[in-house]
């Protein structure tokens, strides 16, 4: 990573914000049972006038529209899911990081946005860097060397992604660029053995 200039011109390469703060569900719940409806003999022979009901066109304006939540209140709702699906994702036995329980705190004292941000952030490379996923979604500690398998496509990979995430939340204002470039160079590039000018060309920049 250039420490000086670097991250701001590298943010178009992030995707769009939709879900910046939205982990996948580990488990997809089963679609609600459809009503069997039995048809019943009619007790008379005299057929009865279909009863349809005239609504107006403007009906559903008629119903209260859902407030739009704010930035705040999506972070602090994407905070409480990460924090559960980290925790029931978690192998038998395998201890939580340190960053979850950070992440909970500030969740519990009301933290504010750019906080919450950086504690996320956190969490997510702590999570791709820390530990082996299953085909379940079950996390367990990973004993993978970084450093001697940086040619590994996979691993590039990762970090690609953790870094243009950081730089995607510069780009739409929740988090500073000393913060990220702090987070960065501490929980990524630290972690490869290179220095700055190295992890940005390993990157393609």
């Amino acid at each position: 990573m250039m420490i000086g200039t670097a991250l701001l011109p590298l943010a178009a390469f992030f995707l769009t914000p939709a879900h910046a703060f939205a982990p996948t569900s580990l488990s997809k719940r089963p679609a609600a049972a459809q009503p069997c409806f039995v048809s019943r003999p009619h007790r008379s022979s005299v057929a009865r006038p279909l009863v349809v009901l005239q609504m107006s066109d403007d009906f559903g304006s008629l119903m209260p529209a859902k407030p739009e939540m704010t930035r705040k209140e999506k972070l602090e709702e994407s905070s409480d899911q990460f924090i559960y699906n980290f925790q029931i994702s978690l192998g038998e036995g395998v201890e939580e990081p340190p960053e979850l329980e950070t992440l909970r705190v500030a969740r519990a004292k009301g933290a504010d946005s750019p906080e919450l941000t950086i504690r996320i952030y956190e969490l997510m490379i702590e999570q791709g860097m820390r530990y082996d996923k299953d085909e379940a979604g079950i996390l367990t500690p990973t004993d993978f060397d970084i450093k001697n398998n940086l040619d590994v496509e996979e691993v590039q990979a990762e970090f690609a992604y953790l870094y243009k995430y950081g730089i995607g939340l510069i780009k739409r204002g929740l988090m500073a660029e000393s913060d990220v470039k702090k987070i960065v160079m501490e929980r990524l590039i630290e972690r490869t053995g290179l220095t700055p000018e190295e992890f940005d060309k390993w990157l393609g920049y």
